[in-house]
């Protein structure tokens, strides 16, 4: 009771606070692709195991208003063959492949491909759904209750979707009131402590199963039916222009969660609640859908059970690969002058009450090229000391994007959880990869860091892999000069590239600045990038959202350009180490 009262209380206080600046975008186009998905399975048996069962989702054909798949080819390959394979419907209407051995071997191999067409249209939609909404079908009502995850019931998340809502007359109007507060207040963290939607509101952080657990939590109070959906993203990158330039969107590739949104008038409506409302991208392929994550596990399940003796739990290697076979995106927005904070994409929703008089409709202009950038007067520069003042550096000082999963082996992240005496499982994860290949010559890319108080470095820290190569390596600091790195101030030390280890995972690698060289930097912005020489082969850790900093504080250009245009939709993990003042 005393967590639920103290997550209200923080949520009010959240509510009362105004939004600095409106990042709500109007998107327009389409979205086309055909992609070859393969999901690969090795598991290397533990010692006295008795049977061993293993479980895939077959993924179905989906139309909505705004996002279609079409599955063909849907195969399942095993080796050594099981001892028996079926093919069942769960309750939630999953079609679900199991194979079982009964005679354990020491390897088994498993693979499961299909061919995808996804597509997203963004033209305008009408929906005359009501809000409050009417009773719900009888077959949506599980979409409605309260689960481990979803915790629909209780006080805080009650008090706060009633408040996000009130006044709603339209259920487009109560849906996007709700994600654009969890756009705002969630701060996204792989892996959380937990990930049910309690603790995303009284933590304020989580991965995409917490964005979508306290989304439904809310929606479900309201009335309106929400199920959860497991699918995979893929890596390849989408981008949106606007009228500033572009705006580029990438998802890790690897398993993923959003919801579906039923209206009554529409049918389900694909939402990612860490930045599309009503839409999601093309690089989507929906697998799995249930009222929570816990129920939405069948997919690349592993179970078995085992002797009381045994000393070694299997292992398993995942792969996740996708093909474009074909791809198209011409995307435009347009910036609103309401919404949330943080970014949020989606189409133009046309929402009115049946009695409400039909207005004119929406003509939407073919998507043009953005403008280019106006110029700007000059941005002073930071204030230089008074002379005669001494800044005494006596506080140590860390500031920067630091949750990221260190020394992770992608590739074996799994945890096995016992579920009965001697009987265990491992279902899927969403712990994903998500980094840039920041060492080639033809693409630059820029983190920025805004410093409140004046600081004299010692070094800075990047999540870095090195998968090989050869070359030096160093970090670069430069002024801000209107949202963009300008005159350069100071260098680190060079790295050798052999000082990175090219082990498996992400880890802090600090540059260092000479002790007779340590800048000061005074309070502002300032723009940080990875310098090299070589052929150096080296990854950048990202983390989705800005945790950190500003919505446009992650840029990128290439090496012809002279503007840094490119805006990216995620932060770099970054430190910032050295001494403050009192």
């Amino acid at each position: 009771m005393r967590k639920s009262l103290h997550a209200l209380l923080l949520i009010l206080c959240l509510l009362a606070a105004a939004t600095a600046s409106a990042e709500n975008f109007t998107v327009r186009g389409d979205m086309k692709s055909d992609i070859h998905y393969e999901l690969q399975h090795q598991i290397r048996a533990g010692d006295a195991m008795q049977v061993l069962m293993l479980s895939f989702v077959v993924p179905e054909t989906f139309d909505s208003p705004t996002y279609r798949q079409k599955v063909s080819n849907f195969k399942a390959r095993f080796v050594p063959e099981p001892d028996q394979q079926k093919t069942t419907t769960d309750a939630r209407g999953n079609t679900i492949v199991e194979a079982t051995w009964r005679r354990v071997p020491r390897v088994v191999d498993a693979a499961i491909s299909f061919d995808a067409a996804t597509s997203t249209g963004l033209a305008p939609v009408t929906s005359t759904a009501p809000f409050p909404p009417a009773a719900a079908p009888e077959h949506l009502r599980d979409y409605l209750q309260a689960s481990e995850q979803v915790q629909t019931d209780d006080r805080a998340i009650r008090e706060l979707s009633q408040k996000l809502t009130r006044g709603a007359k339209t259920q487009f109007e109560a849906v996007q009131n709700v994600v654009t507060w969890v756009v705002d207040h969630v701060r996204y963290v792989n892996p959380p402590e937990q990930y049910d939607a309690l603790y995303s509101l009284q933590t304020g952080k989580g991965n995409c199963q917490n964005y979508s657990h306290l989304t439904a939590a809310l929606l479900r109070q309201a009335g309106v039916p929400v199920r959860i959906v497991n699918g995979v993203t893929m890596n390849r990158p989408f981008d949106v222009a606007w009228e500033k330039g572009t705006l580029t969107f990438k998802m890790g590739q690897g398993r993923h969660s959003w919801v579906e949104v039923w209206y009554p008038d529409l049918g389900w409506v694909p939402y990612d609640p860490q930045n599309m409302q009503f839409f999601i991208s093309n690089r989507f392929v929906r697998i799995e859908v249930g009222v929570d994550n816990n129920e939405t596990k069948n997919d690349g399940l592993v179970r078995w059970a085992q002797s009381s003796g045994a000393q070694s739990k299997p292992t398993l290697q995942e792969t996740i690969g996708g093909n474009f076979l074909t791809d198209t995106a011409k995307v435009a927005a347009r910036r609103e002058s309401y919404g949330p904070k943080n970014l949020l994409l989606g189409p133009n929703v046309l929402a009115k009450t049946k009695e409400a008089e039909a207005p004119p409709p929406v003509v939407e202009p073919p998507p043009e090229p953005p403008a280019p950038p106006k110029p700007q007067p000059p941005k002073p520069l930071p204030p230089k000391p008074v002379p005669g003042k001494v800044l005494r550096f006596t506080v140590p000082f860390v500031y920067g994007n630091v949750d990221f999963p260190e020394n992770v082996d992608f590739a074996f992240p799994r945890v096995a959880k016992a579920k009965g005496k001697n009987s265990y499982e491992m279902s899927r994860n969403f712990l994903v990869e998500t980094a840039e290949f920041v060492t080639h010559s033809v693409t630059q890319y820029a983190q920025v860091v805004e410093l409140a108080k004046p600081v004299r470095l010692n070094s800075i820290a990047l999540a870095l892999h090195n998968f090989g190569g050869d070359g030096q390596l160093w970090v670069e600091v430069f002024r801000d000069a209107e949202g963009q790195p300008g005159e350069l101030v100071c260098t680190t030390q060079m790295m050798d590239l052999e000082e990175i280890s090219t082990k498996p995972g992400y880890r802090w690698e600090t540059f260092l600045f000479r002790d007779k060289e340590r800048p000061v930097l005074l309070p502002g912005a300032y723009w940080i990038a990875l310098g090299f020489t070589g052929k150096p082969v080296v990854n950048w850790f990202y983390t989705y959202g800005k945790p950190v900093g500003p919505v446009y504080g992650t840029r990128y250009k290439s090496i012809f350009d002279m503007q840094w245009s490119g805006a990216l939709n995620y932060e770099f993990n970054y430190k910032v180490i050295g001494r403050t003042v009192k």
